[in-house]
């Protein structure tokens, strides 16, 4: 979703046109400047949003481990024959 509101804002197009050969007419060196600068923070904020991301899936992958160790520890303390009933 982040990528398409980029690519439709005037950073994105202004990104689009440099990309794209395009001259920077119509815009002010101060202006220019501006989007520069705002492209990036625009960066940093996505390289920690990235670091985030890693941090995140490292939880999922902890809590996953733990739900396992938490149900096999049940299944261990249940009655010989007794059925598999999630608690």
């Amino acid at each position: 979703m982040g990528a398409v509101g980029l690519a439709f804002s005037p950073i994105g197009r202004a990104i689009g046109r440099s990309l794209g050969g395009a001259k920077s007419e119509g815009y002010g060196a101060a202006e220019v400047e501006d989007l520069r600068v705002e492209v990036t923070e625009l960066r940093r904020e996505l390289e920690a949003m990235h670091a985030r991301l890693g941090q995140l899936d490292e939880v999922s992958e902890r809590l996953d481990f733990a739900e396992r160790m938490l149900a096999q520890a049940r299944k261990d303390r249940a009655l010989p024959g007794a059925p598999d009933v999630p608690r």
